[in-house]
């Protein structure tokens, strides 16, 4: 029953964040919605027994993402409209409606259910017989990486090296010509 309410929630997140990615008119919230469909997409893993996937999802997709945003920021200058209160402290623009703490508090319920999940996994008890010996799959995805795949490793790696360069390059301020 678990199971399935987890499946089902993690796969209704993937779809309508990635249906609002797609129909987000603004770049920042496209990100935001990127985000909650990545969590979805962990969650999908943790259904299927991929613990692996899932945590290398989180770190790698969701907190990569988080980072674009930051360089996009940082890169573009952030916003300039900047407006003072009475006492001469900086206004901060609200981050959100009600749309976007739903959203956030649906993906929170879906990070709640994966940590329940892997807890109930740990926690369950052990049968009397003698169990089969821990095969871990993080031994033999790092062999294949360095030995069959080591090609395609390092030309994802000079890919997003260049992608990197051309971000910056695009986001520099051009000079006036006089």
């Amino acid at each position: 029953m678990f199971d399935n309410f987890l499946f089902l929630s993690s796969a209704a997140l993937t779809v309508c964040g990635a249906l609002a990615v797609v129909l987000a008119p603004n770049l920042m919230h496209a990100c935001t919605y990127l985000l909650t469909t990545l969590i979805g997409v962990s969650g999908l893993y943790v259904t299927l027994s991929a613990d692996f996937l899932a945590a290398t999802q989180l770190v790698v997709y969701v907190g990569g993402v988080v980072i674009l945003m930051l360089f996009a920021i940082m890169l573009t200058g952030g916003n300039d409209n900047k407006s003072v209160n009475k006492f001469g402290i900086e206004k901060v623009a609200p981050m959100g409606n009600a749309k976007t703490f739903t959203l956030a508090g649906f993906s929170a319920l879906i990070m709640a259910l994966v940590i329940l999940k892997i807890i109930a996994n740990v926690n369950k008890a052990t049968p009397k017989t003698e169990l089969p010996p821990y095969e871990t799959t993080v031994e033999k995805i790092g062999e294949l990486l360095i030995t069959d795949h080591v090609l395609a490793f390092e030309i994802s790696s000079v890919l997003l090296l260049g992608a990197l360069i051309g971000a910056a390059l695009i986001a520099r301020p051009r000079r006036r010509e006089e």
